[in-house]
């Protein structure tokens, strides 16, 4: 840990950081410690780039969304990524995730820092912005308004320190035309637009890595007709020499979160692996980018997770599986589960589908918690805390290993430059 403040100090200074009245100071403040201790933000493109010429093979990042309780959830994170030598890996949030936990880019930025210091992690850390995306029904009322909160979130995480940005347009993909480069042309062209946004705001000496998005998660699968017709309209639209997207986000089966059984059972999802390999190489192979990414991947069976490197996964998304070890833990506070369960039963009774369980309801409402119920989870008991910690700390570990990114901390060092 930096010298110039003791362990005490820095929890004190993270709380402020996400409760105090001087938010944006204290802050300011993780950042410059943080620097100080040799840890910087960064973006993967370098180590993306490398996958796309084949320098690089068999791995898959895992991108890992923290939805409450971040600094100590990031803290169980690095202090796996410590004990394996892990340095390819990455923190994300989503624009909804960033709405219903009450975290900005830079709150939770400070709190990944932090945990970075505090765990005596050096080196690149890697944020992401993910699915920053166009939301159909304000586009259809007016698409001005609804793509400029789209550059006004992502400016604030890229002076965050969000180098990574994850453009989602796909919600506007029209399966109802027939001809694919029509399904594709209005998803490929706002992200081509968005992408020259982006490349106008990198700070000297980064790159920021973009991704698209060509099918949305909970729909159809995608093919490759898909992905060559988004790529086609994708880079005419692109003004040169501009860098382009890095990475593909594809859909073959999954479900964000998954799906609830009536018994509170997460449903088996039948993965298309076929697809997401076929996707992958393709977009290597044709375009240059380092792969296909996988999103709603957290809830899938642990026999599922070495299937992703076999098969050339440049980067899967896992959210839900984290949220629900702490939700599910058994050092969870009983009468804390009980408030939170009565809560999201009076704010979002009007949410409740009518042929879902009490279970089920739960289940798919308690991530808004996070939000709804900050301070209380910020103050859980310390011991369950470091129990709950100690399960995390196992899963990272676990996936780490699965995903086969463990000891890849030398290979990312040379690829990633240290931000002067």
């Amino acid at each position: 840990m930096c010298a110039k403040i003791s362990p005490t100090e820095l929890e004190r200074l993270v709380r402020e950081a996400a409760f105090g009245a001087a938010k944006t100071e204290k802050q300011r403040q993780i950042y410059g410690i943080a620097r100080d201790s040799g840890i910087f933000t960064a973006s993967i493109q370098g180590l993306y780039e490398a996958v796309g010429r084949g320098t690089y093979r068999g791995f898959t990042v895992p991108a890992m969304n923290l939805r409450g309780i971040t600094y100590d959830v990031a803290r169980a994170a690095f202090r796996a990524a410590i004990k394996g030598q892990v340095g390819a890996f990455i923190f994300e949030i989503a624009r909804s995730e960033m709405e219903y936990t009450l975290q900005s880019p830079a709150e939770y930025a400070a709190m990944v820092l932090a945990a970075a210091v505090t765990t005596g992690f050096q080196g690149p850390v890697f944020l992401q912005a993910d699915h920053t995306q166009v939301r159909r029904k304000n586009y259809l009322a007016d698409a001005a308004k609804e793509v400029d909160s789209m550059k006004n979130l992502i400016k604030d995480a890229i002076e965050a320190g969000f180098y990574n940005i994850d453009i989602d347009a796909s919600t506007l993909v029209d399966i109802q035309k027939k001809d694919l480069l029509e399904q594709q042309d209005l998803n490929a062209r706002i992200t081509a637009g968005i992408t020259q946004y982006i490349r106008s705001l990198e700070p000297e000496g980064i790159t920021v890595s973009v991704g698209g998005e060509i099918g949305e998660i909970g729909a159809g699968n995608s093919t490759e007709g898909d992905l060559r017709a988004f790529m086609n309209v994708y880079r005419t639209n692109l003004p040169a020499p501009l860098r382009g997207i890095s990475k593909i986000s594809v859909q073959t089966g999954t479900t964000h979160g998954g799906i609830a059984l009536p018994d509170g059972t997460i449903a088996r999802v039948e993965l298309d692996f076929d697809t997401l390999e076929k996707l992958s190489r393709i977009s290597r192979e044709e375009y240059g980018l380092g792969g296909a990414v996988q999103h709603g991947a957290s809830t899938l069976p642990d026999e599922m997770f070495d299937i992703f490197p076999r098969r050339g996964t440049l980067e899967v998304h896992l959210a839900t599986g984290f949220q629900n070890i702490i939700f599910d833990s058994p050092h969870f506070p009983q009468s804390l589960h009980q408030k939170i369960n009565a809560g999201l039963a009076v704010k979002y009774a009007g949410d409740r589908k009518s042929d879902e369980t009490e279970t089920q309801f739960i289940y798919r409402n308690r991530k808004r918690a996070f939000g709804d119920f900050k301070a209380e989870l910020w103050d859980l008991p310390p011991d369950n805390l470091r129990e709950i910690g100690r399960e995390l700390e196992d899963r990272f570990a676990l996936l780490y290993h699965k995903l086969n990114v463990m000891n890849t901390r030398d290979m990312v060092n040379k690829v990633i430059p240290k931000k002067s």
